[in-house]
């Protein structure tokens, strides 16, 4: 039996208006950065130095670009007691100086380390970050605390280590905090899981034989950022043959009739994800298809139906099949076919719900949380595949589902 999605999570309008009571950005942001303070006070750290872009936004809601996600050129530091301080690429730090007063003018500074290596650590750009950075420590009393740093080159960490510093994991505090969502949040989370409520719909009235994959992730992605989405990280297209095992990927193959095929659309909205597969039969569907889709939609309702506050992750992985009782060799080799991952500014935070981690680590739910759940089912005829996923908030009543696009049986796209 199909879990319903409950009460309805709230998407407004990606406008902002005077007559609802919508995203109130000026309480995102100080929410956001008083977890990462209570975070931060909790731990062993004096401050965090952070360079992953999802972080940095946590801490100063900036952004900047998709570009500049892999770049390691922005990154900023969160002291004990102390105001963040946010060091952006070139004329980036000018433009929060005008348009980000959330933020001291004089916290925006303009920050280079060598984008990846470009430019060599001979040329000082490293050394000179290190001692800026040890001399806000000193400033804020914390120099002789730990310093946790979330991702890094290496010749940053060697710089700050050469100059004394404890250098320490500061990832973990980082995802603690983010681990629980606003209200704010779980509003973005549903606007942007209701921009691929429609987008599967574009895909559904377009899927038919002589398409390719390709085609259908350039229409979803026109579909996507026409309704305002700021990234489309990757869209996954399998089909026919090419649905078991799962390639994680999309081609150019031409979609055929009786083709069962997937799609995984990840994507933001003001930073926030998603994850939301969707499986369709194309004009006609076989037993064989619709046995594993009724199994891998019996599996995600089971784990639905559990969440609650206070269920462990363990509880909700022991309700999957094991690798191999859907041919694979161990838990690794099936690693994130039967799977949960936790949905915010990245798309795998807090907490992993799996066989491999979460039987000997288990994670207790708590309100507030809002994680993706994802089973797969191959087909006995040796090539299909189902694949179903649904986002969930925790909340003290149970779960409140944000992925709406009818799944509860398959769906047969543009039936003969």
């Amino acid at each position: 039996m199909t879990v319903t999605a409950g009460p309805l999570v709230p998407s407004p309008g990606r406008m902002g208006v005077d007559f609802e009571e919508r995203v109130d950005f000026g309480r995102l942001r100080s929410y956001r950065l008083g977890r990462a303070r209570d975070a931060l006070a909790q731990s062993e750290l004096g401050a965090l130095l952070v360079f992953d872009i999802n972080n940095i936004r946590y801490l100063t809601s900036t952004m900047i670009g998709e570009w500049a996600r892999d770049k390691m050129a922005r990154y900023a530091l969160l002291a004990r007691d102390a105001e963040p301080v946010l060091w952006d690429f070139g004329s980036a730090a000018r433009h929060h100086q005008l348009h980000a007063p959330w933020l001291r003018p004089e916290n925006s500074r303009p920050g280079m380390l060598g984008l990846r290596g470009s430019v060599a650590p001979e040329a000082g750009l490293f050394e000179r970050a290190a001692r800026e950075i040890k001399g806000l420590l000193e400033e804020a009393g914390v120099a002789d605390l730990p310093l946790g740093i979330d991702v890094a080159e290496l010749p940053m960490v060697f710089e700050l280590q050469r100059l004394g510093l404890d250098v320490r994991d500061g990832q973990q505090v980082l995802l603690d905090a983010r681990l629980i969502k606003s209200a704010d949040e779980i509003a973005l989370l549903s606007t942007a899981a209701a921009m691929v409520d429609g987008t599967y719909q574009t895909i559904v009235d377009a899927l038919k034989p002589g398409i390719r994959e390709n085609e259908v992730v350039a229409l979803a992605n026109k579909r996507l950022y026409e309704m305002g989405s700021d990234d489309v990280e990757a869209i996954n297209a399998v089909s026919g043959e090419r649905c078991s095992p799962h390639p994680h990927n999309f081609s150019d193959r031409i979609i055929r009739p009786g083709d069962q095929v997937y799609f995984d659309i990840i994507q933001s909205f003001n930073g926030y994800r998603t994850c939301y597969y969707r499986t369709f039969a194309v004009g006609r569907s076989t037993p064989a298809q619709r046995d594993a889709y009724t199994r891998a939609r019996e599996w995600i309702d089971a784990a639905i139906e559990l969440v609650k506050p206070g269920v462990g992750t363990d509880e909700i992985a022991r309700l999957w099949p094991r690798a191999d009782e859907f041919g694979f060799a161990d838990e690794m080799a099936a690693f994130g076919l039967q799977f949960g991952h936790g949905l915010g500014l990245a798309l795998h935070e807090r907490p992993i719900i799996s066989r491999l981690n979460s039987l000997e680590n288990p994670v207790e739910l708590k309100e507030g949380m809002v994680f993706a759940l994802e089973t797969y089912c191959p087909a006995t005829d040796g090539y299909s595949a189902a694949r179903i996923e649904e986002e969930v908030v925790v909340t003290a009543e149970g779960p409140r589902v944000l992925t709406l696009f009818p799944a509860e049986e398959l769906f047969v796209a543009n039936a003969y």
